[in-house]
């Protein structure tokens, strides 16, 4: 299918002005598979008439087509655009079409329970998949008001982006919305199970599937409760009401992304109703999506940005806000500790790649080349830019400037240009130079401290020189904190800080801090204390040396974050050997009590700087070094502060070689459990999943615990493990799957457990036919689809110079689908990384 260009997009909004969508949809055959009907009424005027364009469709089938009561042969059709000709000043365009659901979470997805054979249907828009629900002008800027009319089995549950009724058994009729953009509409519709409230005189909702209901049941108060907090608060802030009539929240299947801001009927991955234990960190993620997604309503559903270039005005604010918010009004008060480790450590992996971006490019060519932008950049790098811009704004000024943007643009689009102009008027400072460095200059700059301690035990001169990588020159303002930490009473905590503004223009980017000269020298100089810049921090050779003994003893959990986040940067740079780091895990992990940097720094420790930094050698030896430290945080007798222990029991299990296989295979049957846990389904496929990887297990006890958990979740785990039996024929029907046609999570799931370090044998064959067999698969696959694929399926594990040729040649080859392209240059680049960490051990 063609993707629409920024030209073609400029084009047609010049053109075409749309006024209105009626979408009437046939849903009444999905549980028996059947295709979906549906019946578009666009209304739309044209500033030119007698010109031409099109509107965009990916129907099965095409019944009827008419313009201005003329009928249109479907055979114009041409591809997924229909030619539209000789308009009117006033236009309505009817089509009536068949179209297909899918099973990759694109236009309406089917899924059928496999715990009691119900079909449950939701539709997910973005980016550009409008056109497989309805016949529309799909781009972001032509938005319009939107009604909607649905005929489903009558048992069924159907809500939208507006409010609706049933107003006969299987007929629904809904309100028509606001203007919105087309990448917005959503329907929801089956069986679901719903609980309801209202907050403020907006009526709230809830969904899931019913096998799930005792799940949302039980944390259906706390969602409600935090819902309408961050209601409360986004009104505050915003100065405009939340304005799309119901709040709805689906939880729902199979979805590809953490949640969609329809508005009106927000979609979730239904992964965060917990059926199993969860820690405090998941809980807290959950809450920054529903954050998140919120405060969409306002940054991009009330104010849409004009075009894919301006993303970041929907993902780094709605990224900003949600963490934010988070911390300011739910009970997650440390979110921003978690913002530090988990979601920067992306956004800074993203910024370092050859595929690096700016938060807000000059031009974005089409929409494929957009959806490669929902990334690391987009949210977290953006969302930290925005922090630096309110540290030196101040919130006044910034919120100001927001409610002033709102109240020009609502219900419209908007620019990068016409944000800055309400900021700027309203802090009276000119942002230009602060966006041309921070949203349209790509890479990220390393700030390194200077200070060297004098005979009496104090700080002589103290500076931060800040340099650029590479091929990237660009030096920025920075505002950051600058703190000085002590030891006293076995605690290390914060005694000194300053804070100073950088300057990019300074001789050798070298920016003195006098407040700290003359101060006692610390055990810790901690650059960007506080966290209020990104950007990577070097830290003092004498700190690095007894960092093993000073990170334990740091009381502050965001001081400890951005000092393990310093630790993994030098690591993934090659400047920090990889045994260096292990050591460092082994002494932080069990004091470690902030459950999200517990468990960020033991999958960096154990996913990259065991498996792949380490050779193979040296690689059993390491994994039992951060078994132990798991062993020794369960063992430590600390609170149990949030699931720290559930934590440490997942790394145990992650960890395990063959000396914890009878643990592994005891504690599903209540042997010797670790006090206070529970081994709950996902805990026992876990270890399982290992007991598989270690060989001392196979497919008898993968069908008896399929058999005991039936659950979507269950078919899930169950291709994973398969996927990771031992020996050719189990890895060549693995492979099979993962190159075939597929539903997407599936395919998903066995690829993600066909790569171990344990079997390298085994798979050695597939390195090179992943590279030889993926272009294949991703034409025929759909752009949403392709990215997630080549990304799971890669042979991560094959760190050799062979491995790394192979993936070159495949990335250089002309005609590559893009999400391919961008997904094997990703990966490729770790592998570089991995291939020069080697060398320091």
């Amino acid at each position: 299918m063609t993707s629409l260009t920024h030209d073609e997009a400029i084009d047609r909004a010049r053109l075409v002005n749309v006024e209105s969508y009626h979408v009437d949809l046939d849903l009444s055959g999905a549980p028996a598979g059947m295709p979906f009907g549906s019946v578009t009424t666009v209304r739309f005027s044209c500033a030119e008439p007698g010109a031409a364009t099109f509107v965009e469709l990916k129907p099965v089938e095409v019944q009827e087509i008419r313009l201005n009561g003329v009928p249109v042969d479907p055979a114009a059709l041409d591809g997924n655009r229909l030619p539209l000709a000789g308009l009117r000043a006033d236009n309505e365009l009817v089509v009536r079409c068949t179209m297909a659901y899918s099973t990759t979470g694109e236009g309406v997805h089917r899924f059928t329970d496999p715990e009691d054979g119900e079909v449950y249907l939701y539709a997910q828009a973005c980016l550009d998949d409008a056109q497989r629900i309805f016949a529309c002008f799909d781009q972001p800027d032509l938005k319009a008001t939107m009604t909607l009319a649905v005929s489903a089995p009558p048992d069924w549950t159907v809500r939208a982006n507006a409010p609706g009724e049933q107003v006969r058994p299987g007929r629904w009729e809904f309100a028509g919305t606001l203007p919105l953009s087309t990448y917005l509409m959503t329907v929801v519709a089956g069986p679901y199970h719903t609980r309801q409230a209202e907050h403020d005189g907006i009526p709230l909702a809830l969904l899931c599937r019913r096998s799930l209901a005792p799940y949302l049941d039980k944390d259906a108060e706390e969602i409600f409760a935090v819902t309408g907090a961050l209601l409360d608060h986004f009104h505050g802030l915003f100065g405009i009401r939340y304005p799309f009539g119901d709040y709805v929240q689906a939880f729902v299947p199979e979805f590809n992304a953490g949640a969609m801001e329809n508005p009106g009927c927000v979609t979730f991955r239904e992964e965060f109703l917990h059926r199993s234990a969860a820690t405090d960190s998941e809980l807290e993620l959950r809450t920054m999506v529903i954050a998140h997604e919120m405060t969409h309503m306002w940054f991009g559903d009330l104010v849409t940005m004009r075009w894919w270039d301006d993303l970041w005005l929907n993902e780094s604010f709605a990224e900003y806000m949600g963490w934010r918010a988070t911390a300011e009004v739910t009970r997650f008060t440390g979110a921003w500790t978690s913002f530090a480790i988990v979601r920067k450590s992306g956004g800074y992996a993203a910024d370092q790649r050859p595929s690096t971006h700016p938060i807000a490019p000059e031009r974005v060519a089409d929409t494929e080349q957009a959806l490669l932008n929902f990334d690391g950049i987009s949210y977290a790098k953006g969302a930290s830019a925005l922090r630096q811009l309110v540290a030196w704004l101040g919130d006044e000024a910034f919120f100001a400037g927001l409610r002033a943007y709102f109240a020009a643009h609502a219900y419209g689009n908007a620019t990068l240009a016409d944000l800055l102009a309400a900021l700027s008027a309203a802090s009276g400072r000119d942002l230009s130079a602060w966006a041309d460095v921070w949203l349209r200059r790509p890479q990220v700059n390393t700030l390194r401290p200077e200070a060297v301690t004098g005979p009496d035990g104090r700080y002589g001169e103290v500076a931060v020189r800040q340099a650029a990588p590479p091929g990237y020159p660009t030096l920025r303002p920075h505002r950051i904190g600058v703190g000085v930490y002590a030891e006293e009473g076995g605690r290390v905590t914060l005694a000194h800080r300053a804070e100073v503004d950088l300057d990019p223009e300074a001789d050798g980017g070298r920016t003195p801090v006098p407040q700290l000269a003359g101060v006692p020298a610390g055990r810790l100089l901690l650059l960007n204390d506080g966290d209020l810049t990104f950007a990577k921090v070097g830290l003092l050779p004498q700190d690095r040396a007894v960092l093993a003994e000073v990170l334990p003893a740091l009381a502050d959990p965001l001081a400890r974050a951005l000092t393990w986040a310093a630790a993994m940067e030098m690591t993934r740079d090659a400047e920090m050997p990889a045994a260096e780091f292990l050591a460092l895990a082994g002494a932080g992990l069990p004091a470690e009590d902030d459950v999200a940097v517990f468990a960020q720094m033991l999958r960096f420790a154990r996913e990259t700087v065991a498996d792949r930094h380490l050779p193979p050698a040296a690689r059993p030896a390491a994994l039992a070094a951060l078994a132990g430290a798991c062993q020794n945080a369960l063992d430590a007798g600390r609170p149990d502060a949030g699931g720290r222990r559930l934590t440490a029991l997942r790394g145990l299990v992650s960890c395990a070689g063959p000396e914890l296989i009878s643990r592994l295979r005891g504690w599903p049957a209540g042997r010797d459990v670790p006090a206070g846990l529970e081994i709950d389904a996902d805990l026992r496929w876990a270890m399982l999943g290992r007991l598989v990887v270690l060989d001392a297990a196979g497919e008898p006890e993968i069908a008896a615990e399929c058999e005991r958990d039936r659950s979507a979740r269950g078919a899930e785990h169950a291709a994973r493990c398969r996927a990771a039996l031992p020996g050719a024929a189990a890895k060549a029907r693995a492979w099979e799957l993962i190159v075939g046609d597929g539903p997407l999570r599936l395919v998903a799931a066995v690829a993600g457990g066909f790569w171990h370090p344990e079997q390298a044998a085994d798979t050695a064959p597939y390195v090179a036919r992943y590279f030889a067999e993926m272009p294949a698969v991703a034409a025929r696959r759909t752009p949403n689809v392709v990215p997630a694929l080549a990304h799971a399926a890669y042979p991560r594990y094959a760190v050799t110079a062979e491995t790394l040729a192979a993936a070159e040649a495949m990335i250089a080859v002309p005609d590559l689908d893009p999400g391919l392209r961008r997904a094997a240059i990703d990966a490729t680049d770790d592998l570089r990384r991995a291939l020069a960490a080697r060398t320091l051990t």
